[in-house]
């Protein structure tokens, strides 16, 4: 759902946090104007650094709203529109559950994986024993999302939300980084279950569809 007069704009780059507010918006099936930017932004394109200062990905506008953290638009999205199967009310007892999942994704295990990244992936061989202690921090926490998992097929409330979206995409920066092989086997299972999403796939789709007319345009430059 791509559609370049739409309210909501997006600054992405692919698999990278954004994608947490991609697939919200294929969720909600809200109309969207995706940007898509080669990773990473502040060094390839610069002038992104006057939409966004810091050079981070995602960037968010909305109206008048302009957001740079990827769970924090991820629960702005959700509870803006309400009701939506991807929010949990503050009546509900898995409230705190849900706000708690939606912002561990983020805080507890994306941040190891981003010097993985680093050191893996961008700067090889300058760090490697610093990746693989992160990468072994990372599987530990992944330990409450296994142990939660094997109760239940969602994280919270007994059904798919925004929480799922949060965490989803730290189990997809994983599979990036070469970790999947090593999710137990609950994890593994809910990975699986999370792709088949058809707005997962929406999502896979539409940033794949940006980057081909991207270089569709470059091309006849």
């Amino acid at each position: 759902m791509n559609q370049p007069a739409a309210k909501i704009e997006l600054w992405h780059c692919a698999d990278t946090r954004s994608f947490r507010v991609l697939w919200v918006l294929e969720e909600l099936r809200l109309p969207y104007q995706l940007h898509l930017l080669p990773f990473p932004p502040r060094a390839r394109m610069p002038e992104y650094l006057e939409i966004n200062p810091l050079g981070t990905i995602p960037s968010m506008r909305d109206g008048d709203t302009f957001m740079t953290e990827s769970a924090g638009i991820v629960q702005y999205l959700a509870t803006r529109h309400a009701p939506n199967e991807l929010v949990v009310g503050v009546e509900d007892r898995a409230y705190g559950s849900w706000l708690n999942w939606l912002h561990f994704g983020e805080a507890t295990l994306t941040f190891p994986q981003t010097l993985i990244m680093r050191y893996r992936k961008l700067e090889p061989g300058r760090a490697e024993q610093v990746a693989d202690d992160y990468a072994r921090w990372f599987m530990s926490r992944l330990r409450q999302v296994d142990r939660t998992l094997q109760a239940t097929p969602w994280l919270c409330a007994g059904r798919f939300t925004a929480a799922d979206i949060s965490v989803g995409y730290a189990l997809l920066l994983a599979d990036f980084l070469e970790l999947s092989s090593r999710f137990p086997q609950a994890v593994a299972e809910y990975w699986l279950r999370l792709q088949a999403r058809p707005a997962f796939q929406a999502a896979k789709g539409a940033q794949k569809g940006s980057l081909a007319a991207e270089l569709a345009s470059l091309q006849h430059a």
